[in-house]
This record gives C-alpha cells, sequence and structure tokens, in this order.
C-alpha cells in the first residue's frame, strides 16, 4: 500500500530513456584511438591532399580493395509479383571468396574496378600498375590508400623485375589513412555504392562477380560522377578535437 498522492512507478517518462535502448541494434564503425598524434598525423595528411585542386601532371587518386563472400542459393528464389516482394530462402551455400579493387579521382569522376581471386601483396602489385597506365602522362599519381602491410612500394619488388619495380614506385606518391580511419579513403564510397546497386543479391561465383562488378563499373564511368568532399582539416580540429593529444604545460 503506498502513501496517498503517492505514485506508482509507471513505464513511462521516468524509464524513457531506458526503454529507448535497443541492445539488439548496433552500428558498425571504425571507432578512432582519443589523443592519438599518429593517427591525427596521417589525417590531416590525407585531408591537405583533398584540398589540392585538378591537375592532370598530379592526379589525386583513391584506392582500396574489398573482400566479396561467394554465396549461392540453395533453393530457388520466389520472383516477386504484383502485390508481393521477392521471397528468398534463408538457407544458401558458401562458395568462397573473390576480391574487388577500385580506384576514384574524386574531383574528375574517373574510376576503375576489377575482380581478381586474391589481395595479396603480388596483386596489389599488379593493381598499381594498372593504375599506372590509366594516367600515362602523368608525372606522379598521388595515392591515398589504407594502412595495410601489402600497401607498400616493396610489394613492387615482389611481382617485377627491379627496374620495373623501380619505375614503378617512381610513378607514386604514397598517402596512408590512419589505423581505424579508413573513412578517410573516399573509394570506400564507391564500394558502398557499389555494395546497394550492385550487390544486393547473391552472387555465387567469381565469373558472376565480375561480369557484376564489369556492368556496375561501366555506368559508374559514364556518369563520370565526382565527389565532393567537404570535411577539412580545420573541421577536424573543431569536431574531433578528443583526437589531438593535450598539450601540458
Amino acid at each position: 500500500m503506498t502513501a496517498r498522492g503517492q505514485h506508482l512507478p509507471r513505464d513511462g517518462a521516468e524509464n524513457a530513456e531506458k526503454n529507448s535502448l535497443r541492445p539488439h541494434l548496433k552500428q558498425q564503425w571504425c571507432i578512432p584511438p582519443e589523443q592519438n598524434a599518429a593517427f591525427v598525423c596521417a589525417m590531416e595528411d590525407v585531408l591537405d591532399v583533398y584540398e589540392r585542386p585538378v591537375n592532370a601532371r598530379f592526379p589525386v587518386i583513391c584506392f582500396d580493395e574489398k573482400p566479396c563472400q561467394l554465396i549461392r542459393d540453395v533453393r530457388q528464389p520466389v520472383q516477386a509479383q504484383p502485390g508481393r516482394l521477392q521471397r528468398q530462402d534463408s538457407e544458401y551455400e558458401r562458395c568462397g571468396t573473390a576480391n574487388v579493387f577500385g580506384w576514384v579521382e574524386p574531383l574528375t569522376g574517373r574510376r576503375d574496378a576489377w575482380v581478381t581471386a586474391r589481395r595479396t601483396s603480388i596483386d596489389y602489385a599488379h593493381a598499381l600498375k594498372r593504375v599506372s597506365e590509366a594516367y600515362p602522362d602523368a608525372v606522379q599519381i598521388v595515392l591515398v590508400q589504407d594502412n595495410l602491410s601489402t600497401h607498400s612500394k616493396a610489394a613492387l619488388y615482389h611481382a617485377f623485375p627491379a627496374p620495373e619495380a623501380r619505375r614503378l614506385a617512381a610513378r607514386f606518391d604514397f598517402h596512408f589513412t590512419p589505423r581505424h580511419g579508413s573513412w578517410l579513403n573516399m573509394q570506400e564510397l564507391e564500394f558502398s555504392a557499389l555494395a546497394r546497386q550492385a550487390l544486393q543479391e547473391r552472387v555465387g561465383d567469381q565469373a558472376a562477380l565480375e561480369s557484376t562488378v564489369t556492368h556496375w563499373i561501366g555506368r559508374r564511368c559514364a556518369a563520370a560522377i565526382p565527389i565532393r568532399w567537404q570535411f577539412t582539416t580545420p573541421d577536424a580540429r573543431i569536431k574531433l578535437c578528443r583526437l589531438y593529444p593535450k598539450m601540458i604545460g
């Protein structure tokens, strides 16, 4: 029994904050370390590169790779009909993995993407050669990429004779996104578009993935959609101030 005027606890305003929690839902992010000099140094380097104007002699390219799981239906999907969505069985067969390499020149909308069976250092070296061949008249290609162990000039020496490896290495000016900072690589936006626009359905083998990616990149290149990056170093120093080391004294 309660005293007069005292209200029993309700599942209402007092518990609104608790009830708004949805532990079954979550978002996945690359969470950067706080007060990390290495992170902000690499971040500001990449952001400064993005402020450079279009220059055909020194094009700015964002490069990345995307692993893709190959999945095949074990039961034929029921095709969509008026008033009824397509139905797909939850059971599937795993058929291995493949990889998609891709690059984009954000300010001009030039881009490329292609499928490989693996993403070893040798595959990476051949990918760099493909990028180099796309810009035969460039003095040097400014390359923004993630900080992976395979992403180094040394990979070129694993794949090519020393003279060719040295020639290719000299063609690139490497800039690396910080660890846990892959969101700074604009090629991530391209892969997001690929996933949304072309990879919603299951793809069961590498040949089918190659066909899908080839068709998608063909339409993407024809549109020549540029990327207008808005986040700058001054923005980072305000919005991401927690990442910067605290000065003492």
